[in-house]
């Protein structure tokens, strides 16, 4: 209630002194080549109210109630009413100023009162500067109010990506665990003296998941050091059924969201499948300029040739990829020749960007 009060009596004062102006133009418009200065003045401040009304009509009324909301035939018609009244008032106006001010002497009117469409015109110029002062107003208030509401879908877009992928990185870490967790089970029922080693291993691995993945970047070192261990942990699994390598090209250590390339690791040795009795994993990371590059490549059965399932983590590791860098990355895979590849690219100064944002 306070509001809208407060904010009609600041302007106020703005509208007085703007009608003031008005008044004080009609009085020196009107005296060109006018000996009659009472005439003047009075046809000037019988003229202001019929100036006063049009104007507010067009400008408050007319152009948000019906031009902003598009409703031009409404428009056009109201304001052709309001035209058509406006041109009787300046008539009677003027006929009222020339019986009562100038004795029925024509002569005694000045110059620029006499013409009626001179008059008419005169009054729509200051209806029409109004209007458009008016109209660059709401255009701004729009414009504003648009940015308010882009700027509030933008931060609810982010709201809803930050769930997403805090919901897709609990994901990978039980989805891990299950995996691990198969491992030790079939070395206990073994009775394997490895169980103890793969106990720690899955320690140090869990301690590093529970921490880091809470994080929304970290080192590409301590990431590279994670993918070694898990491969240390299948290596003790695997014995000497498993061949893999996993070489490093990091010419910096860049921040990358953890247990980014984790899924794709734990997916070669899921579904991969030995040929010859041997599974072969080869991977390689490098960071080079301004691109990341991950490959990783594995055998698989021929059986599977035509039926691989990657699983879980491989597709929450692409939605994570989607959410996180929309266009700004390339991830391709290949099952061809009792191989499966994959491959993802990353343009760094757009990663790093978007890391920092």
């Amino acid at each position: 209630m306070l509001a809208p009060l407060l904010k009609k009596t600041i302007y106020l004062p703005i509208h007085i002194v703007l009608w003031v102006l008005v008044w004080l133009f009609y009085i020196y418009f009107f005296s060109y080549a006018a000996d009659n200065d009472q005439f003047v003045i009075h046809f000037a401040t019988s003229l202001l109210p019929i100036t006063i009304v049009v104007t507010y009509i067009i400008a408050y009324y007319l152009i948000p109630r019906f031009l902003l909301k598009k409703r031009y035939i409404v428009f056009t018609a109201y304001l052709l009413y309001t035209v058509v009244g406006s041109l009787f008032l300046i008539i009677i106006i003027t006929f009222i100023n020339f019986i009562f001010l100038s004795n029925y002497d024509m002569k005694q009117m000045p110059l620029l009162t006499r013409n009626f469409v001179f008059v008419f015109i005169l009054v729509y110029l200051v209806a029409g500067l109004v209007s458009l002062a008016q109209l660059l107003k709401y255009n701004y208030k729009a414009i504003h109010r648009n940015s308010v509401l882009e700027n509030k879908i933008l931060e609810g877009q982010l709201l809803l990506k930050e769930k997403e992928l805090h919901y897709l990185k609990e994901q990978i870490h039980p989805h891990f665990l299950f995996n691990t967790l198969n491992t030790i089970y079939g070395a206990a029922l073994k009775e394997s003296k490895h169980t103890p080693d793969l106990i720690l291993k899955l320690s140090n691995l869990l301690d590093y998941s529970l921490n880091q993945i809470k994080k929304k970047t970290v080192a590409i070192s301590e990431e590279t050091g994670y993918i070694d261990s898990y491969i240390g942990l299948e290596q003790v699994r695997f014995r000497e059924s498993l061949s893999v390598t996993f070489t490093k090209n990091i010419q910096r250590d860049i921040q990358v969201p953890p247990m980014l390339f984790i899924a794709f690791v734990e997916n070669a040795f899921k579904h991969g499948g030995p040929i010859d009795e041997f599974l072969i994993i080869n991977i390689h990371l490098e960071v080079v300029d301004k691109r990341l590059h991950f490959t990783i490549k594995n055998t698989v059965k021929v059986a599977q040739n035509n039926t691989l399932n990657h699983g879980l983590g491989l597709k929450n590791s692409k939605k994570r990829l989607d959410v996180l860098y929309p266009q700004r990355y390339t991830l391709t895979s290949e099952l061809k020749d009792n191989w499966f590849y994959l491959e993802v690219n990353i343009t760094l100064d757009q990663w790093e960007r978007t890391m920092q944002s």
